[in-house]
This record gives C-alpha cells, structure tokens and sequence, in this order.
C-alpha cells in the first residue's frame, strides 16, 4: 500500500492549490488534499459557531483515522499540521511545513522586533474590527501584510472574489493565529522529520518564527528560497514542490533502512 501524503492548503485558499504537487505524487503516493472548514467545495460556516484550531482539527483527526499519514502544509494549514504533530504524534509519519505562523514562539523567546511587527498590525484599527473583519479594506491590509504593498489591487478580480467569499473565515483564522500562545517547548516535543520551507522575502515576525521552530525541532531541516515571500508555493512551486518530494523520498527511504536493519 502506498503511503499517505495529506496536503493542508493556506488560509483563503483550497485544496485547488496543491495539484502540482498531487500530480507530482500520483504515482507513488495515496495523496487526500481536503478542503479546511468554509474553504473551497465547503459550506460557510455560521457566525454563530464558536472557532477555534480544536473545530478544524477535529476533521483532520477523522481524515487520518487509523493510519498515520505525512503532513505537508503552507501558513495555516502549516500551522494545523504542526499542532496536530505536537497533540497527536502518533498519526503523523512526518512534515513538510511552509511558514506556518506560529507566532507563540515570539512571546517565549521575547523577540522584540517580531512581536512589534505583529503589535502595529493589530493595531490598524480596519484590521481588528470585528464588524467588518472580512471584508474588503481588511482583506486588503491581510495580502499586502503577507505580500507588499499593492498586492490586492494587483490581483485578478476573480482572486479578490474568491478571497472575498472565504473573507469571514480567514478573519477568525487570523484571529485565532494572533492569539495563540503555544510555547516553543510544545514544539521540542514534535520529534517527527521535518522539513521547514520559508522565504527570504517574507514578513520579519514569520521569517523569526521560522527560524526559531528550527532550533526548537530536535529532527528540522530548514530550507530557506531566499527570492521567495509568504506565497513560496504558488510563486516558486516547482522548487518547492520538488523539495516536499525530496523529503517525503528521504523519510521512507531512512525507516525502510531502519526496519531492514531490526530485521533478525
């Protein structure tokens, strides 16, 4: 049986921007590539409804069943990859993460300048209302935060539409991401391989977070596409994409080695 590769897709996108990597793992990989709460074939969710990373963990948990899958992710499907990791090691055979915005491990290492770049975004007052989080003036300050300035405007208006449906949704997930508080001990604990991907053009409060996560992980590899931003796999998917393979190739090649090896 071929192993399973699940890819978690990035906050207002869908399962959509993984298939170049889907084909590239077609022929030897079970791949599932899931759309995450109110994104993608998705209904919304009601506002009403309470949210938090245990709401969109709790289908990754019924996806994986049983059988322990590898986890790749970008930014927040990243994210929910790496807590699945730290919660529930056993269902995860390894990671392939692309900025996931960890910004917990900020506060505990008392980084000044990340936590400064993280205190005036919040502090725009369009970005932290919650009456219009969502909507087009915050989605605009969202992508040219994550991007440059102009990013939005410079968007096919069929993008700016597809973000504007999942506008809701992001809003709440970047709620949830600005308030976590996860500490980088939880994340020594994630001993499974892993290889983490960031972009040398990114936003400085994720490129040190990045960095930090790979003296935090006793088993990271971190790769580092120094022409690349937050968008790495879209912008530059077939280096990234070739290097998620890479991994995947090197982790199963390391346990079959391994189980030869405790072989009598």
């Amino acid at each position: 049986m071929n192993e399973r590769v699940v890819l978690l897709h990035s906050g207002g996108m869908s399962s959509r921007q993984w298939r170049p990597l889907q084909r590239l793992l077609a022929d030897g990989y079970s791949v599932l590539a899931p759309d995450l709460l109110g994104s993608g074939e998705n209904p919304s969710l009601p506002e009403e409804l309470p949210f938090s990373f245990d709401l969109e963990l709790a289908p990754l948990r019924a996806l994986l069943g049983d059988s322990p899958a590898h986890l790749v992710g970008h930014s927040y499907g990243a994210l929910l990859a790496l807590m699945l990791a730290v919660r529930e090691p056993e269902r995860v055979l390894s990671l392939a993460l692309y900025e996931p915005p960890a910004f917990g491990a900020l506060y505990e290492a008392g980084d000044a300048e990340g936590l400064a770049e993280l205190a005036a975004l919040e502090a725009h007052p369009t970005f932290a209302d919650e009456r219009t989080g969502g909507d087009e003036n915050w989605m605009r300050i969202f992508i040219e935060y994550w991007n440059a300035p102009g990013a939005w405007d410079a968007l096919p208006e069929q993008s700016r539409a597809a973000f504007l449906r999942v506008g809701r949704k992001v809003y709440r997930e970047v709620r949830s991401i600005m308030a976590d508080r996860t500490p980088l001990a939880h994340y020594q604990a994630v001993r499974t391989p892993t290889l983490l991907m960031s972009g040398g053009c990114s936003p400085l409060a994720e490129r040190r977070v990045m960095k930090l996560l790979g003296q935090a992980l006793p088993d990271a590899t971190s790769l580092v596409f120094e022409d690349a931003g937050h968008m790495g796999p879209l912008t530059h998917g077939p280096a990234i994409n070739d290097a998620i393979v890479a991994h995947l190739k090197k982790v199963i090649g390391q346990r079959v080695v391994l189980s030869a090896s405790l072989m009598p």
